[in-house]
Formats: structure tokens, C-alpha cells, sequence
């Protein structure tokens, strides 16, 4: 089964973050300033790359949208980024004010489905968070193990719920352990043959209005990024709630998201 991922990675559309702004030129300028695509790039390298580098099950295809008005040096400095990573595809889209942000990824998403008439199974991915370096690999145990649900349903969420909201910079690794329903990373959905949905169609608090969602809790299977730039308002209240690493979580980190905290401080230390 078609394992399709989408990471928006500084895309420039309206209405598609909490932070909003009057026109596409003030959201450019917004998420192209020095200081944050800087901040975006250190997360991305440090936190969400190493995860899908190492997944069990290489079998999937993560799509990196990014405007096509992305400043050139920041392009190539993706690209060399993404080079090694064979499942990483650059998705570059024209920002429009005539088709919602929803409409657009959801026209990226539907492309790149090899057989519209098979199911298949999405996830949505932020640019600088982690997911359990065997999520695919789970979603699929996944949707073996509600067989009969999936085959009756046309769209079914898959949510982990564990995991951690942690802040990544030069002095290394704070982070708290967490239970959050639905929050977006370390979530999937099975979608059917011939249905058009896509996991972005779908606000993630809220896909439990719309379709089952089964639900996982047995493992940590994702990192929320707290940071200087993160768009959730409600995301940064917990960050006085951190702590740093006890060495027992430190291997877990690595043994699970591929984090490695000396890693975490020399690319958030470089100059």
C-alpha cells in the first residue's frame, strides 16, 4: 500500500497558519526573514531528517513543498539537505489568492497517488518535528489491524498519541513526555480507493468529527518542536514545563527518533 507524506516547508499560502497575515508579500516576508528560515533549516536537519533517514520501513514518500518563490540559497541548501534521502520529494508550487492553501495541497497530494483507484494511507508532517523512526512501519500494522474497519470505512485517522514536546537548540535536548490526542505529527489516515480526501482536508483537533480514528498509546511516537518561530501559541505554554535529558531519555531519543543531542548542539552551535 502507498505511503504518501506531505511536510510544508515555509510554503507561502494564506489562511494556512495561525499567525496571519494581510497578503502573500507580508507572509513572505514573514517566513523568509534570515532569522527564521535559519531556525527552520537547524530543526529540519536536526530533528525531522535524521527520523526518516533511519525509518524500518523504507516504503514511503515524503513530499516537501515549498513555494516556488523560495530565495535560491535556501532551495539549495534543501536540496543538499534532502539529497541523500531517497524518499524525500521537493514539491514546488506557485502561492496563489484564487485556490485555499487546503485545495492546493490537496491537488499535490491526489497527484502523487500512483493508482487513485487503490487505498492508501497520508500523513502531514511540520518541518521541524519528529516521528518514531518506525511510524510507517506502524501505520501499516495499523491498518492490518482494523482490517474490517478500513475495508468499511472511507477514511479512518490512525493517531499516536504519546510523545514528546521538547526544545532543540545550542545547549542541547529539554523535553516533556506528553499524552495529546490528535495533534497533528504521529498522525495518519487510510484513505480508500476513489475517494478524493486527503489528511490535509481535514482540520487534525477536529477529524474525529468526521471519521473513527483509532488510536494508539503504548509508545512515544513523536517530538513537537517548541521554538522561537512555532506558529501554535498554545504549543509554547509548555515550555517551562521542560527538562533536560536523563541519560536514559537521551537513548531514547536516539534508539527512537534518531535525535542525537551532541548532533542537536552542533548544528544549533554553528556559527
Amino acid at each position: 500500500m502507498q505511503v504518501i507524506g506531505l511536510c510544508r516547508f515555509s510554503f507561502p499560502a494564506l489562511g494556512s497558519f495561525q499567525t496571519e497575515h494581510e497578503t502573500l508579500d507580508d507572509r513572505r516576508r514573514h517566513l523568509y526573514s534570515p532569522a527564521r528560515l535559519e531556525e527552520r533549516f537547524r530543526l529540519f536537519e536536526s530533528s525531522t531528517l535524521p527520523c526518516f533517514r533511519e525509518h524500518t520501513d523504507e516504503d514511503f514518500e515524503l513530499l516537501v513543498v515549498i513555494g516556488d518563490c523560495l530565495p535560491k540559497d535556501a532551495y539549495d541548501r534543501l536540496h543538499d539537505l534532502t539529497v541523500d534521502v531517497k524518499q524525500v520529494r521537493i514539491v514546488q508550487e506557485s502561492p496563489r489568492t484564487d485556490k485555499s492553501h487546503r485545495h492546493i495541497m490537496k491537488d499535490i497530494l491526489n497527484a502523487a497517488r500512483k493508482d487513485p483507484d487503490q487505498p492508501c494511507i497520508q500523513f502531514r508532517h511540520d518541518d521541524d518535528d519528529a516521528v518514531s523512526v518506525d511510524f510507517v512501519e506502524r501505520l501499516r500494522e495499523a491498518v492490518r489491524d482494523s482490517k474490517g474497519l478500513m475495508e468499511r470505512s472511507t477514511i479512518v485517522g490512525i493517531d499516536f498519541n504519546q510523545g514528546f514536546f521538547a526544545r532543540l537548540n545550542a545547549d542541547g535536548i529539554t523535553a516533556k513526555p506528553t499524552h495529546k490526542p490528535l495533534l497533528g505529527v504521529g498522525l495518519g489516515m487510510h484513505i480508500a480507493g476513489g475517494c478524493k480526501q486527503t489528511i490535509i482536508s481535514f482540520t487534525h483537533h477536529r477529524m474525529g468529527r468526521f471519521m473513527p480514528i483509532v488510536s494508539y498509546t503504548d509508545a512515544p511516537m513523536w517530538v513537537r518542536s517548541l521554538n522561537g518561530f512555532n506558529d501554535s501559541r498554545g504549543a509554547r505554554n509548555y515550555d517551562r514545563e521542560l527538562s533536560a535529558l536523563s541519560p536514559e531519555l537521551e537513548g531514547e531519543f536516539i534508539a527512537r527518533f534518531a535525535i542525537d543531542q551532541s548532533v542537536v548542539r552542533q548544528v544549533h552551535g554553528a556559527p
